[in-house]
This record gives C-alpha cells, sequence and structure tokens, in this order.
C-alpha cells in the first residue's frame, strides 16, 4: 500500500459523485410514500433514510461483493475504468432527475461497469455468475415486488373493511413509520453497498487494497454523501413516485413499503444487487392495481418505464465511449 496517487483521488471522487446523485435519483425511494402520505415531513424522513441506510449497509457485504468482483474481472480493469463507469452514471442519473423520473442506479452502475470493462477489455471480461445474479434482480424487483405489495395491500383491505377510512389512515399512519424504516434499512443493506463496491474496487486497483476489504470509514463516507443528495435534490423523485404515479394513502404505503422490503432483503441475503427504484415502483403499481387500474397514471408509469429500459444502453455506451478516450488519452 502506498501514498494515493492523483489518478485514484480523481476516481474515488467520481465515484461520490455517482453516489451524490444517486441520493437524488434512488435513495428517495426509501422515503417517498411516507412523505407523500404526509406521516413524516421530509427533512424527518431524510435523517431516518440516512441513518437506516448506514445501519443497512453495516449488515453484510454481499453486495459490495458482487459489485466489486461478481460483475467483471477486476484484474483486466483498471482505474479508468471505474472512473468511465462513473462518468456515465453521472451524466445519465443528472438528466433524468433534471425530468423528475426515477432511474435505477444499480441498473446504470452494472451496465457502465459493463460498458467501460469491455472497451478496456473485450467481453470476455464479464463474468456469468454475477450476470445471472442481475437476472434474478430483474425478476425480484418485478414480480416479487409486486406481488408481495399486492397481497399485503388486498389482506389489509379485507381485514378492515368494516372500518372507517378515519381508524384506518390512522393506524397504519403509525404503522407506516415502521414500514418506511424497514424500506430504509433494506434500501442500505442493497442499494447502499453498490457503490460502497464501486469505492472498494477502486481502492484496489489504486493499489491501497490487498483484496476485497470493506472498510467502515468507506460505509460512514458513502452513506453520508447519499444522504446528502437527497437532501438536497431527492424532493422531485419522492413527488413522481408517491403524487404523480399513484395518490396513496397510509395502508397503501405502508403495504408498498413493506412488500418492496420484503424482497430486497431476501436479494441482499444472497448478494443479488438488484434495483430498489424498479421495486418499490413495481410495488407502488400493486397496491394501486388492487385498488383499481384507474388510479394509476399510465402516462407518468410510461415515461419511467422507458427511462428503465434506456438506462442499460445509455449507460453502457457513454461508459464505453468514455473509456476508449481515457485510453487514449492516457
Amino acid at each position: 500500500m502506498g501514498d494515493y496517487s492523483l489518478g485514484l483521488i480523481i476516481v474515488l471522487a467520481l465515484v461520490l459523485g455517482a453516489e451524490f446523485v444517486n441520493g437524488w435519483t434512488d435513495a428517495p425511494n426509501s422515503i417517498a410514500t411516507v412523505v407523500s402520505t404526509r406521516v413524516m415531513t421530509p427533512a424527518v424522513a431524510v435523517v431516518m433514510a440516512a441513518v437506516l441506510n448506514f445501519v443497512g449497509a453495516m449488515s453484510g457485504t454481499a453486495v459490495a461483493a458482487t459489485i466489486s468482483k461478481g460483475i467483471v474481472q477486476p484484474e483486466a480493469i483498471n482505474l479508468a475504468t471505474v472512473g468511465a463507469a462513473m462518468i456515465a452514471i453521472i451524466f445519465w442519473s443528472t438528466l433524468a432527475w433534471r425530468f423528475g423520473l426515477p432511474t435505477s442506479e444499480s441498473h446504470a452502475l452494472i451496465s457502465g461497469l459493463a460498458g467501460a470493462s469491455m472497451a478496456t477489455a473485450g467481453v470476455d471480461v464479464l463474468l456469468w455468475d454475477g450476470w445471472q445474479k442481475v437476472l434474478i434482480g430483474l425478476i425480484f424487483s418485478t414480480f416479487l415486488g409486486f406481488g408481495l405489495s399486492w397481497l399485503i395491500v388486498v389482506a389489509i383491505m379485507w381485514l378492515f373493511r368494516r372500518s372507517t377510512a378515519d381508524k384506518v389512515h390512522s393506524r397504519f399512519g403509525r404503522l407506516q413509520i415502521l414500514s418506511a424504516a424497514f424500506m430504509a434499512f433494506s434500501h442500505g443493506s442493497n442499494d447502499g453497498q453498490k457503490f460502497i463496491g464501486a469505492f472498494t474496487l477502486a481502492l484496489m486497483l489504486g493499489g491501497q487494497l490487498p483484496a476485497f476489504e470493506v472498510s467502515l470509514w468507506v460505509i460512514l463516507l458513502c452513506s453520508v454523501v447519499m444522504a446528502v443528495g437527497t437532501s438536497t435534490g431527492g424532493w422531485r423523485i419522492i413527488h413522481t413516485m408517491g403524487a404523480r404515479m399513484v395518490k396513496l394513502r397510509t395502508h397503501q404505503g405502508f403495504a408498498a413499503e413493506t412488500g418492496a422490503a420484503t424482497a430486497i432483503e431476501i436479494a441482499s441475503r444472497f448478494g443479488i444487487p438488484l434495483s430498489t427504484t424498479h421495486t418499490i415502483n413495481m410495488a407502488i403499481l400493486g397496491v394501486g392495481s388492487a385498488q383499481r387500474l384507474s388510479a394509476i397514471r399510465w402516462g407518468v408509469v410510461r415515461e419511467i418505464v422507458m427511462a428503465w429500459i434506456l438506462t442499460f444502453p445509455v449507460c453502457g455506451a457513454v461508459a464505453w465511449l468514455t473509456a476508449l478516450v481515457l485510453q487514449r488519452l492516457f
């Protein structure tokens, strides 16, 4: 281990920049529903999310390991590769945030790393075992997020069918604080670990770590940067998810958060990196469709889905081109 080189410092700064933008576009997922139902104020929700994201990130390193050494061969890439991936993420996520669209930083990070790595070392640099986990994550976020939330809200509607709307609202207003906390914790255990993994990968490539080992200071630094991003720019995404897509009540918010958080936690324990954006959005669609399909604003959903579809090719292509340019320059 030696001194930090200028190249390593720049790449680490780019990772933190991507984590900050993640706070704009992805981290608000964990508090969008509890803010939109007015159970918690944005300021209190951000503090809770920051604390429980940190606790969740401390709960394991399986997802961070998948990102740092399971998607591409770390020995075949270099610092410029990681830097190119981060530039692609910052570009795409900032563009999506400008239009209030919740993008998946998970998909952006994975596709960015893949695109930059292929420009550096060719297609053989990709590791199939890690990509299998990515595909499983897509299934978890789509079907498990939607299905669990739909089942929970249907069960709530049946159990409280004779209760007044005010009583249901009051009871689940209190319960939603717990479900929001669960969602924030699960976000940290999966999504919070991804850029921790990228930061650790950069430290390995820069010669500061002999092998994969997540340090406490890395977890703390990334968690704080993500929290600052959420507090400064997360309201656009909170508004899109919690108000524009479906008008949520407290019992629906509880069901969406509980279903999404459960799906995310299952994935985290198996080291499966999934999109928390995708998961909570599908959960919100699940609770909205249980009420009635017309309750969903399908125009907003189309915009969000289009952003998801474009994330993989755009981030992959931008990272690939950026990596080629960086290799020519340096």
